[in-house]
């Protein structure tokens, strides 16, 4: 699991009511184009699994959430839930997620992939996720299993889509540290994402 820390800045759940209401004007990133959201990371108990953590005023990224999760993302202005996990991770969760999500009148986009030859991680992925993103009034939960696959597509999104500065994305999502890289892969997701090999991996690559 990586220690991703969203800015090294630890909220509780009990301030998760702090979160800004929507503002449909903004982008998801909460900030002008080129430039780096805020993240803030929250208490996960009871809601999701591994991270959870805000990024600007209109995007939430997320491990797997419980149906409590998810009416909690509902009721802090979340419309739609962007799901990248596998029809057989979700096989797993013990609940029907997309019907719950439609239960709750918010649009549920599903967008799978493992990384493999099957569900590849690609460039398309992160045009969707603009779409889901630009297709949305609301705030938007981009979920995985545990934040990792979300967090370098986000990461792909904030370089292509919002000509966010690539080093300083990589730094502040921590995409590049030791605890955050695959070493039996080749192109790391957030490489694979943007359809080119990042520098800044290399030194993890095999000989």
């Amino acid at each position: 699991m990586t220690r991703f820390t969203a800015g090294r800045i630890l909220i509780t759940g009990a301030l998760l009511s702090a979160v800004p209401p929507v503002a449909a004007a903004q982008g998801a990133q909460g900030s002008s184009p080129g430039s780096i959201p805020k993240f803030v990371n929250f208490d996960t108990t009871g809601m999701f699994q591994g991270l959870f953590f805000s990024a600007g005023d209109r995007l939430f990224v997320a491990g797997q959430p419980t149906e409590k999760g998810l009416r909690e993302m509902k009721a802090r202005g979340v419309t739609t839930v962007v799901n990248l996990r596998s029809p057989g991770e979700m096989a797993r969760v013990g609940f029907d997620e997309a019907a719950v999500v439609k239960q709750l009148g918010m649009q549920y986009v599903y967008l799978p992939m493992r990384g493999d030859s099957v569900m590849p991680f690609t460039p398309a992925a992160v045009k969707s996720l603009a779409a889901a993103i630009a297709g949305t009034d609301g705030k938007v939960l981009l979920h995985c299993t545990v934040a990792w696959r979300a967090r370098h597509l986000y990461g792909a999104y904030l370089v292509t889509e919002m000509h966010a500065p690539l080093d300083e994305v990589l730094t502040k999502l921590d995409l590049v540290t030791p605890s955050d890289i695959r070493a039996m892969r080749e192109l790391q997701p957030f490489e694979e994402f943007l359809g080119h090999p990042v520098p800044q991996f290399a030194k993890y690559r095999s000989p």
